[in-house]
């Protein structure tokens, strides 16, 4: 044939209708076994596939979910993903990805957005690291449910968000070292233009001020080399090195490791070290690391579960997920206090 095989080529080749070969396609459970395979091995044999933007237009149902990845920040975007397509796959959809990276305007989000929706996507989840991309969202009207995810709080109640607890993972982190006996604890930060830095700057405060300890705060950009860039500023005055350090992230943590051991400081030895995130492969750095664990499947899961919720008319919904202190051989107590 000079085009591609459809449904009437299919029904004529098994000798049935074409109505019987669109229940066979779309799992309806009148069709008696032998026929169903008779319709199967036609399709088969022809290379039938049916046309899913025609089902869409005709039924209003794509059974597919857009998801809009925003920001370069997203070190752990695969587990995040892997979590969405967990979930879409359990509740029977597909999933759409688009990318908008970089630091272009808010507007080129939006039209992320309404492509997916021309697309007949059936609810849509957008991966937010930044205020700029919420910003965005909140005014867009749209005729399909939306789930912002690592958001930092969205103003628009119609939007459903689901993001981890920041402010308490940073929390967890001087607490630990505080109670190891540290008063002097620096903060790393990750870049302070995403929600997650400026979360994790307010936790850091707040629990060291709530501590009676003491510290000075560097702005970085959640890379393993601004970590070593500012752990050795940090080592330009032996006599005012903070007895702890807590990392924007495990990144960065990777990149102090790396500056104190050219700097002869040891750790815990000198300086106790907490990171964030729990990246693969952090507790098999030398010392392995104490860090704060996110779930980032749990995280992209309860994204699509939102969603699915909202498709079956439930209100939008907003979730913190609790993060997890994880106590390794990077910390303990300082000198002073042995």
């Amino acid at each position: 044939m000079n085009r591609p095989p459809g449904m009437m080529d299919v029904a004529r080749e098994a000798g049935v209708s074409h109505i019987t070969v669109s229940r066979v396609v779309n799992g309806h459970p009148s069709v008696r076994p032998e026929t169903r395979a008779r319709v199967e091995a036609a399709i088969q044999k022809l290379g039938y596939r049916r046309n899913s933007v025609a089902r869409a237009l005709k039924s209003r149902r794509s059974s597919t979910i857009g998801v809009v990845i925003t920001g370069a920040e997203l070190f752990e975007l695969p587990r995040i993903l892997s979590g969405v397509e967990a979930a879409a796959k359990r509740a029977g959809y597909w999933v759409s990805l688009a990318s908008r990276q970089g630091e272009s305007g808010t507007g080129d989000l939006v039209e992320t957005v309404q492509r997916l929706t021309d697309q007949s996507v059936e609810a849509i989840a957008v991966v937010a690291d930044r205020p700029a991309a919420v910003e965005a969202l909140t005014s867009l009207v749209l005729d399909v449910p939306v789930a912002v995810v690592m958001s930092g709080g969205v103003p628009n109640l119609d939007l459903s968000c689901v993001e981890v607890d920041q402010e308490l993972g940073a929390r967890l982190a001087v607490r630990h070292l505080l109670d190891l006996g540290h008063r002097h604890i620096a903060h790393l930060t990750g870049a302070l233009r995403t929600f997650d830095a400026r979360a994790r700057v307010t936790g850091w405060r707040g629990e060291l001020a709530a501590g009676g300890g003491e510290g000075a705060m560097l702005e970085g950009d959640f890379s393993a080399e601004s970590g070593f860039r500012l752990a050795h500023a940090l080592c330009a005055d032996r006599s005012a090195l903070p007895t702890a350090v807590f990392a924007g992230n495990d990144q960065m943590a990777m990149g102090v490791l790396a500056a104190f051991a050219e700097q002869g400081v040891r750790v815990p030895e000198d300086v106790s070290l907490v990171g964030f995130d729990d990246m693969k492969g952090a507790g098999y750095l030398v010392p392995a690391l104490t860090t704060v664990r996110q779930d980032f499947d749990h995280l992209g899961s309860s994204a699509i579960e939102l969603l699915v919720r909202r498709l079956g008319g439930e209100r939008a919904a907003r979730e913190k997920l609790t993060p997890q202190l994880v106590v390794r051989r990077s910390t303990a107590a300082p000198r002073t206090a042995r």
